[in-house]
């Protein structure tokens, strides 16, 4: 009997690869190339490794899902939202804590903002996990940066057509007061926003897999707080069926040694690490090759 064997890309966008120039096209509004606006090193050969194991694998897969990051340009995690105390722009890469805010170093654009932004800080140290980071604008809902990498939407599009099926695409971010790193949950859910509160019925979907693979970008954030949150979801007994293909996923620059501690952890708890070529095997086995 065919095997559940399912497939969970986190972020497989263009802001996030460094891709090379013959995937650039030009801005015509500019008359210069399209640039990734948050480039993570090694994310394009990552898609082009996961891409070559969806295509040879593909008829030992049972469902792929995809996340997209979603963000509009005002956003509490951009520089479009904040002023420094002398009025002048916000650099991206900033981090920001309550403690600065309420010492005026920094301060939303909107003087509106600031009570719903300063509680937002608060509920995201209490949670111990991330300090606001200020990115550069990226993954804006409608521009090239936030399509999927050429290949892997090469590689998805003939495994629809060989299964007969439809890709799951997953959006997040979208909410411009809270941070959404995570696929399944933001960092502070928004009360009147159900899509930052647990998606659980995305969960359970997944939890159906005999073995859930995982790869995407970046590994020491949005894969990192989705497999966190699964895994807690998952509970101790199902993690084994968690896989992480390592040679997949990279890290934000400056973030590896939070990169490493994560799979340590994860390896720890239970969830498997895994090569492609590895993957690849398991899938042919499943196809019946």
């Amino acid at each position: 009997m065919k095997r559940q064997l399912q497939l969970l890309v986190i972020d497989p966008q263009n802001d996030f690869c460094d891709l090379p120039a013959a995937y650039l096209p030009d801005n015509p509004l500019t008359g210069t190339q399209h640039r990734p606006a948050l480039a993570v090193p090694g994310a394009h050969a990552d898609m082009l490794r996961l891409s070559n194991l969806i295509n040879r694998g593909r008829n030992g897969l049972t469902d792929i899902s995809i996340t997209l990051d979603a963000h509009h340009r005002y956003d509490i995690a951009h520089p479009t939202f904040w002023l420094a105390h002398d009025g002048g722009e916000v650099s991206p890469f900033t981090q920001i804590s309550a403690a600065d805010v309420r010492a005026g170093r920094f301060m939303p654009r909107k003087p509106g903002a600031l009570p719903r932004a300063l509680a937002y800080l608060e509920a995201l140290e209490h949670s111990g996990r991330y300090q606001l980071m200020v990115w550069p604008i990226h993954c804006e809902i409608g521009s090239w940066g936030a399509n999927v990498h050429a290949d892997l939407r090469a590689a998805y599009n003939r495994w629809e057509d060989a299964a007969l099926g439809v890709v799951t695409k997953l959006s997040k971010g979208s909410n411009p007061w809270t941070e959404h790193y995570s696929a399944v949950m933001a960092e502070v859910p928004d009360a009147d926003d159900p899509a930052t509160q647990l998606n659980r019925d995305f969960i359970d979907a997944l939890a159906h897999a005999d073995q859930l693979y995982i790869a995407g970008e970046a590994g020491s954030h949005c894969v990192r707080a989705t497999t966190e949150h699964i895994a807690t979801a998952f509970g101790k007994q199902a993690l084994s069926r968690v896989v992480l293909i390592t040679d997949c996923i990279s890290p934000v620059s400056g973030f590896e040694l939070e990169y490493q501690s994560f799979l340590h952890t994860m390896q720890g708890r239970g969830v498997q690490l895994a090569q492609s070529g590895d993957v690849l095997q398991e899938l042919l086995v499943n196809a019946g090759r």
